[in-house]
């Protein structure tokens, strides 16, 4: 069958699409952990996973008609989606700009890696953690230092009201708890 009768693509889709990005101009922070995670998946990916998955491609290639060949197929898919994942997290790691939390363990302002507790007009209470735009994990309660609550709450100290703008308008919060990791002991 004619390369022009089959979705495959030669080009390479836009990265941006399913991944988070980031402004232009804006460092690109992330904590030492996270680092350390998004590295350490680059490595599994280019170590493990992608020769393995060049390995069944080729054993596939060898078995015949491949436009037919569900090994080949799927896996030059799967192959790209590698690439993709490899080219963006280089990328990412290449502009990462690491800054420790714990430097500020003990401290009652809001900087990066902070853990705050803080409450609307209504004294609903909620905690979240600032972290990096590739580490979040908005179900654990992280959110990204660029979010709007993470934006209003930099700076600011225990006791401290700030506002936020939501759709709903403007809200008072009221900061009542920041908490930094513990520095990491050496040895």
């Amino acid at each position: 069958m004619s390369k022009a009768f089959t979705k495959e693509t030669d080009h390479d889709d836009d990265d941006d699409d399913v991944m988070p990005s980031m402004p232009t101009g804006v460092k690109n922070y992330i904590t030492p952990q996270g680092y350390a995670r998004l590295r350490g998946e680059l490595m599994q990916l280019i170590d493990d996973e992608r020769p393995r998955m060049v390995e069944t491609v080729h054993w596939a290639a060898s078995n015949g008609d491949r436009s037919e060949n569900g090994d080949y197929l799927y896996g030059k898919k799967r192959l790209r989606e590698i690439d993709r994942r490899i080219r963006f997290l280089t990328k990412r790691l290449e502009k990462a700009e690491v800054a420790d939390p714990s430097v500020h363990h003990g401290g009652d302002q809001v900087f990066f890696g902070a853990t705050v507790t803080y409450a609307n007009e209504a004294g609903d209470e909620k905690t979240i953690t600032i972290l990096g735009v590739d580490e979040v994990d908005s179900l654990q309660g992280q959110v990204s230092w660029i979010a709007p609550i993470s934006r209003a709450l930099l700076r600011s100290r225990v006791g401290d009201t700030v506002l936020l703008q939501t759709p709903g308008g403007v809200e008072e919060i009221e900061v009542l708890e920041v908490s930094y990791p513990a520095p990491q002991q050496a040895g």
